[in-house]
């Protein structure tokens, strides 16, 4: 698509506008007060290919939430249609339980191809019900019954799903029997210090949970963690952090469980989330990007913990041929295109100018991500900080220095980054000021007024979160930094904080460069 043809405000006749606020209607009336996505973003897709989804009423929009992280090569990309269809014209099942066919092993070898180190030769796979939430019920019931143990081990800010036993081990659960661990991370740290001290006294505390018997947390079945949190505020795991973690279980003979559900498929940079600090897992959850748009969920593990009984875990429909058929080309197309690679310098560029447009906004708290993986948190910066939530940071301390896709990174995650080639010193960190949640809801409104589609997450909905396609083109980088950089500065010049006054009034900021209305 042309430049023009991808920007904003669509013409519609009368009639195709009448038929989308009718569908809008229809479905405020007869769904469920559970749905979440629809009610920030009110638009109806028709059409839509890579960055850009068409909605009925002739808008278009540069799509940053992928179907929360699904599709990473964007929608309806040629690989995956192709694949798609040759099941279709081919007349072979859809639907075939647990079976052996050549679209599941042409996929089991495609995965198995992909995974890390030290697992591949020795993986077993499970195929679970088609979303990531039975995918981590499924590696409980797996760790459960190898180790005869029953506690998990999760952290702050996980988010791993919406069914009983994903919720129990997610952030916000309440009345569960899971042990909670503190996640590292800068500029919310809840030992007041982050960086590398803090991710230090985050492992020192797990250490002590686990080894303190009067600690109250008999030695558990499993620890699950996500490399990065997106839910969570993307907030990335510093990777000496991830190693410690997994001494820490292998010591003590502790499964550990990486939820690599929407980290996973060259998000952040690397295939896999966890390759970024060399830890091979004994357990893999993903769904998500492995169908290739489609509904797929599977557990990867270690042989040795294949202890299951048949029947011990099933689902009708994890033998969804189209979304492994999908799933193989996505994997591969990735694989070979070293779209991990592109996904990690585009990354860091984009991180970078957020960066460098963040010290234009006072209402901009932290910048942080790892490859296409980007948050932004916004705050009140009339606010007090919060020195006394046990949430607060020193004032003097400095970000520690980054490299690669992760030097983009205004502190968050906490630690050192350990590849070599040292990338430029950070500012240092303020003391966190209070979350801005109607901030970013408005900032995510005005993103949707210029075309931009994009998700909040973290802690009191305050992160702006971007998850473009892979395949996102530099032009199309451009238009996605300058819409978002307009939105956040008519958000901020219009809203008003706890005290009545405009959100810092800021500074108008350079265009990211190479900013156009860009391409769909």
């Amino acid at each position: 698509m042309t430049v023009t043809e991808s920007a904003p405000g669509g013409c519609a006749s009368a009639g195709a506008r009448a038929s989308f606020e009718g569908i809008l209607r229809r479905q405020s009336a007869r769904e469920s007060a559970a749905r979440t996505y629809a009610r920030a973003l009110p638009i109806v897709p028709v059409r839509a290919r890579g960055l850009t989804v068409e909605g009925a009423d002739g808008r278009r929009y540069l799509d940053c939430l992928s179907g929360a992280g699904t599709l990473a090569l964007g929608h309806n990309h040629p690989v995956v249609l192709e694949a798609i269809r040759e099941v279709l014209d081919s007349g072979a099942p859809l639907h075939v339980l647990d079976l052996a066919t050549p679209v599941k092993d042409a996929f089991v070898t495609e995965l198995f191809h992909t995974l890390p180190t030290g697992l591949a030769d020795r993986a077993r796979v499970q195929f679970c019900g088609p979303a990531g939430t039975d995918a981590v019920e499924a590696a409980f019931k797996l760790v459960r019954a190898a180790t005869g143990r029953t506690g998990i081990l999760a952290f702050s800010g996980a988010y791993h799903g919406m069914t009983e036993g994903a919720l129990a081990a997610s952030g916000h659960a309440t009345d569960v029997r899971v042990a909670r661990l503190p996640y590292p991370q800068d500029y919310r740290c809840p030992f007041g210090v982050g960086g590398a001290r803090g991710a230090e006294l985050s492992a020192r505390w797990a250490e002590s949970v686990l080894d303190d018997p009067k600690s109250g947390v008999p030695l558990p079945a499993g620890m699950i963690l996500e490399p990065v949190q997106g839910e969570g505020g993307v907030l990335r795991a510093p990777d000496d952090w991830m190693r410690r973690m997994r001494r820490i279980t292998e010591d003590r003979s502790v499964p550990l469980i990486a939820d690599e559900i929407q980290t996973g498929v060259g998000r952040t940079g690397a295939f896999w989330a966890v390759e970024h600090s060399g830890v091979t897992p004994d357990v893999m959850v993903l769904s998500k990007a492995i169908g290739g748009s489609l509904p797929l969920a599977v557990v990867v593990y270690r042989d040795d913990l294949d202890v299951w009984e048949p029947g011990a875990h099933a689902g009708t429909f994890r033998g969804n041929q189209l979304a492994m058929a999908a799933g193989t080309a996505t994997l591969a197309h990735v694989r070979e295109n070293r779209l991990a690679e592109r996904a990690a310098s585009l990354g860091f560029h984009m991180l970078t100018q957020l960066r460098d447009l963040a010290g234009h906004f006072p209402c901009v708290g932290e910048v942080r991500g790892r490859g296409l993986m980007i948050g932004l948190e916004l705050v009140n910066p009339e606010g007090d900080p919060e020195r006394d939530s046990g949430a607060g940071v020193s004032s003097d301390r400095v970000c520690p220095t980054g490299s690669g896709a992760d030097a983009g990174n205004v502190g968050g995650g906490g630690g050192v980054d350990d590849t070599p080639g040292a990338g430029p010193t950070l500012p240092r960190v303020r003391e966190p000021l209070p979350a801005a949640p109607e901030l970013a809801a408005a900032v995510q409104r005005e993103c949707l007024r210029r075309g931009l589609i994009v998700e909040l997450g973290g802690r009191h909905s305050s992160v702006v979160r971007l998850l473009p396609p892979l395949t996102i083109t530099d032009e199309q980088a451009a238009a996605v930094l300058g819409r978002l950089a307009d939105a956040v500065d008519a958000a901020a010049r219009s809203h008003t904080g706890r005290d009545g006054q405009e959100c810092g009034t800021p500074r108008r900021p350079p265009r990211p460069a190479g900013h156009s209305e860009g391409t769909g």
